[in-house]
């Protein structure tokens, strides 16, 4: 992108309404409630014929520094330093508040351009607060409503100005847009080649989910993967509420990993803000290519945990789990094996599932925690040829053969993979509605020891095979 522009304003004046209009997508969460936004998010910024980088960020509230509000604005500032240009939001139909002037006077001593934007003038009676927008002394207000679209032009024109037109237009400032993680990542097109295993690609970009109960220490393991304070972190529980994505290099390879909200029992969430939360991790959790689920290592396998690794087999996507906190581990090695027994016996149907002891306070076991999610994506792709599952179905049948159903025996005679991402696989058998779910978990698991494939979702479907003669019966 050609230059980075910042949305500052007070609570509730609707910058996340801006950063979402300006995105084109429904990115950031959007309420009533002032203080919705607490950590900075960045996007991608499309305004008429102009691209550039956006990031939304936390309303002023005076506060100690120490506070979650003080850290909330240490975000805020960190996000106005990182930037080109500040957009300056206003609301026109409330008026100005001292908060207004404290950002102003905060905004011209950090001697960078500034945009003043005053939202919601589409309101009535908004003309005395668009007025007195001048007051501030940032230049002539840029009257806007980020609810409805209007006044857009005006607000492209406005940016223009103040970053001029060699910063606004470069002229080779579409070509990063191709190089963002559009291509194809469901592997569908590779997926047509029955015969093919194909070699796992280690430069793709990763797009990784870090999810899991509140106070787990998500936020805090992203920071300490990326050498700074990125992500808004403190011992409130339920400080992340948007899932922000962040990119960092492993190795040479792209990650791109995502922190979520906290996810607490269905039934405790009532507030609707934190209903939110919830869908915009669920949403992040579908995107994604592997998920991170954090346990905290001192009080681990709670209902819940249990519940958030079944919605993410249930899903498909690939699984790791990390024992966050292991630096408050007193007896590592009982505890340790306590884990692995409880892994095994708690998981079924996640059988293998890798997990990792780490602490993202120190930075203990997180090289081992990103081999195990390069591991484990390896595994979540993994295509196998129809010519060795054939050879392996027709072992298995013959080590145990399906039940006999009503006298009849079952026949299973041909199988494929389908498709990967997780892997599917397809058998032909006769009578495939009269095969137990028994039988479905002893090939299920065959796969996982066989072709080594463990931690992943495997599915499998069945089709009765076609009848060659059924058609010469109905002619007679």
């Amino acid at each position: 992108m050609s230059f980075t522009v910042a949305i500052i304003g007070r609570p509730n004046v609707g910058k996340s309404t801006l950063f979402n209009r300006l995105v084109g997508k429904k990115l950031a969460l959007v309420d009533d409630t002032p203080g919705v936004t607490r950590d900075r998010r960045p996007g991608d910024a499309k305004l008429i014929d102009l691209r550039f980088r956006i990031i939304d960020t936390a309303g002023l509230e005076q506060s100690a520094p120490d506070s979650l509000q003080g850290r909330m604005w240490a975000q805020t500032e960190a996000a106005i330093d990182e930037a080109d240009l500040s957009l300056f939001v206003v609301d026109a139909k409330g008026g100005l508040t001292p908060a207004d002037n404290t950002l102003a006077e905060m905004l011209r001593r950090r001697g960078k351009p500034v945009v003043l934007v005053a939202n919601k003038s589409e309101a009535r009676g908004s003309d005395g607060g668009f007025y007195d927008a001048f007051t501030l002394g940032l230049g002539d207000p840029c009257p806007i409503s980020a609810e409805h679209g209007q006044g857009m032009l005006d607000l492209r024109d406005a940016i223009v100005a103040a970053i001029g037109e060699d910063r606004a237009y470069p002229q080779e400032d579409d070509v990063a847009e191709t190089d963002i993680d559009l291509r194809p990542t469901t592997g569908e097109a590779a997926e047509k080649d029955d015969e093919a295993e194909p070699a796992y690609d280690e430069t793709k970009p990763l797009r990784v989910a870090i999810v899991g109960r509140p106070n787990a220490g998500k936020s805090t393991l992203i920071n300490r993967f990326l050498g700074e304070d990125r992500l808004l972190t403190g011992p409130e529980a339920g400080i992340t509420r948007d899932s922000i994505s962040v990119e960092w290099d492993w190795r040479g390879r792209t990650i791109k990993m995502f922190d979520t909200a906290g996810m607490r029992r269905k039934a405790r969430v009532q507030e609707k803000l934190e209903k939110l939360s919830v869908a915009d991790a669920l949403r992040a959790i579908r995107f994604a290519e592997t998920v991170v689920i954090v346990f905290d290592a001192t009080i681990p396998f709670e209902k819940q945990d249990l519940q958030i690794v079944d919605l993410i087999i249930r899903e498909g996507r690939a699984a790791v789990l990390a024992f966050n906190k292991w630096d408050l581990v007193e007896d590592w090695q009982a505890v340790l094996a306590d884990l692995r027994e409880k892994t095994e016996r708690l998981l079924p149907q996640a059988r293998g599932i890798r997990a990792i002891p780490i602490s993202g306070h120190t930075g203990y076991g997180l090289d081992r925690l990103m081999q195990a999610i390069i591991d484990t994506d390896k595994t979540w792709n993994r295509r196998i040829s129809t010519a060795r599952l054939n050879r392996w179905l027709d072992s298995q049948q013959v080590q145990h053969p399906p039940p006999a159903v009503s006298g009849r025996r079952l026949k299973l005679k041909y199988m494929t993979q389908v498709k990967a991402r997780p892997p599917g696989f397809m058998i032909s058998c006769t009578r495939p509605d009269a095969l137990p779910e028994s039988y479905t978990r002893y090939l299920i698991n065959g796969l996982r020891n066989d072709f080594d494939l463990p931690g992943v979702p495997i599915r499998i479907h069945y089709r009765a095979s076609e009848n060659p003669f059924e058609n010469k019966r109905k002619k007679r």
